[in-house]
């Protein structure tokens, strides 16, 4: 009998439940840590595992910029700052390029923080609680 793994359980279990809003809050923190983490290999001068982060990153950007709704006059500027941002992977990437992926940390970081904001404003008026956590 195959013994399972009790966070790996918990992942699945948080992805699977999630409302649409929470995992996109989700990419956003991935997206952050994905970077973080390719940094750290730069500085170690480890270019597999740089590459493999930084490749991740740009999968979460990707997935962001399939999801936006574009009859959205919003979507359009973020479909804007969402293709800089994955440029300045690719840039981060090539150059290992410390610079470029705090960038990208600083505009990834907004979006969450405001869409974190989105979340609790929008349980508040849905369920009239204050001071939600998102």
């Amino acid at each position: 009998m195959a013994m399972t793994n009790p966070y790996q359980t918990y992942q699945t279990n948080s992805v699977t439940t999630a409302s649409p809003g929470e995992l996109t809050l989700m990419l956003y923190n991935g997206c952050l840590k994905f970077t973080n983490l390719a940094k750290v290999a730069i500085k170690q001068k480890n270019i597999e595992e740089k590459n493999k982060y930084i490749l991740k990153a740009q999968n979460i950007i990707q997935e962001l910029m399939v999801t936006l709704n574009m009859d959205l006059d919003v979507s359009k500027n973020m479909m804007s700052l969402y293709d800089y941002i994955h440029h300045q992977l690719i840039q981060a990437n090539i150059k290992n390029d410390i610079a470029a992926l705090e960038e990208v940390e600083e505009f990834v970081t907004e979006f969450r923080d405001t869409w974190k904001q989105v979340i609790q404003l929008n349980r508040q008026q849905q369920y009239g609680v204050q001071g939600g956590k998102a």
